[in-house]
């Protein structure tokens, strides 16, 4: 898979050095090696969302084209080898057989599932996956994977997402699971996603991770070259348990901020309630999240008051004080500050597409 990205970089080099300049890593210096390629595998489970994994793929082969040297590889597996039908009656085919995966250099495993996926491992499939955790490779699933990564016990003590039909079986099965009911999650060498549109998130916060945010802005931007800034999705905003880019503290705050949306803490209050002073959270924020806390907060409810805007009929008066609002004219201000149109403008003109 390694000589497609190869490939692709060559097809698409010269549109890339006139639009992207700016994400494309310059040059490696004399005696400097270019960035590690890492290896990513896709385990395909019979009746595997298709538009899950095409998501995860699209952000690490954009991640690929934006990059002097690829900075991802990927191969595919199935179970018993040969090709795997997805959710849409496409059978795809594969690399190989997941029993013969060499995790040499493995980085990351990620369990595609789908809606009818079987969610019952056999034996031989439990080993595997628990082998290539003691390997250190990072586990990952897309819409209901986290089944079989649960099954093996790789989550015990871990936080993770599943598709809503899955939730209630795996909360059952599995009770030393912690299921979060965000778009995705990162927890340690654990990611997860709950369905098709998030899987791209996911991919992006991993490789924000490894190569920070200017690549992610680059994907971003080849990726929704063809929408208008006002149909731009929002950028979801998961809980990142125990995600080692960010510290603790943070993570604290980040959360407390995400479970008072209705009745906005204070400053001081998310300082005294984390155990911190004012000054570290600062501190915390201008260096993670590029923000000042303040800005961050109203980022966060602005985006939740958007979707209830664009996603419901409720009056506009009630989405601004559910997302913490002094009222409609509060409200209305900020929303135009961020999109540059009024909240009514913004519904009227999303009715009509």
């Amino acid at each position: 898979m390694s000589k497609v990205f190869q490939h692709g970089q060559r097809s698409f080099g010269s549109a890339l050095r006139h639009s992207n300049q700016a994400y494309l890593q310059a040059p490696p210096a004399d005696g400097v090696h270019p960035p590690i390629s890492r290896r990513i595998g896709f385990l395909l489970l019979e009746h595997f969302s298709m538009m899950a994994f095409t998501g995860a793929v699209d952000a690490i082969v954009t991640a690929n084209l934006l990059s002097r040297a690829p900075l991802y590889r990927f191969e595919t597996f199935s179970l018993e080898g040969g090709a795997v039908r997805s959710d849409l009656a496409i059978n795809i085919s594969v690399d190989g057989e997941l029993a013969g995966l060499d995790a040499r250099d493995l980085d990351m495993l990620i369990v595609c599932g789908g809606y009818r996926s079987s969610l019952k491992p056999a034996r031989a499939v439990v080993d595997k996956l628990r082998a290539l955790a003691r390997q250190a490779v990072t586990l990952g699933s897309l819409w209901n994977g986290s089944y079989l990564l649960a099954h093996a016990g790789l989550l015990d003590g871990y936080a993770c997402t599943v598709h809503p039909e899955s939730r209630a079986g795996l909360e059952e099965a599995c009770p030393k699971v912690k299921l979060l009911p965000t778009p995705f999650v990162i927890d340690r060498d654990r990611i997860s996603c709950a369905g098709a549109n998030s899987a791209l998130g996911m991919m992006l916060a991993v490789i924000r991770h490894q190569h920070g945010d200017e690549v992610v802005h680059g994907i971003e931007e080849i990726l929704a070259c063809d929408r208008a800034p006002e149909d731009m999705p929002d950028r979801p905003m998961p809980v990142l348990t125990g995600d080692p880019g960010l510290p603790a503290a943070l993570r604290a705050v980040l959360e407390l901020m995400a479970h008072n949306i209705e009745e906005p803490l204070g400053i001081d209050e998310l300082a005294g309630l984390a155990r911190l002073s004012r000054r570290q959270i600062d501190r915390l924020f201008q260096r993670h999240m590029k923000a000042t806390p303040s800005r961050y907060y109203l980022e966060l409810r602005i985006t939740r008051a958007r979707r209830l805007l664009l996603q419901t009929n409720e009056p506009i008066t009630t989405i601004a004080i559910a997302c913490g609002f002094t009222g409609a004219p509060h409200f209305s201000r900020c929303y135009r500050d961020f999109f540059g149109q009024s909240p009514t403008q913004a519904r009227r003109n999303h009715r009509r597409t």
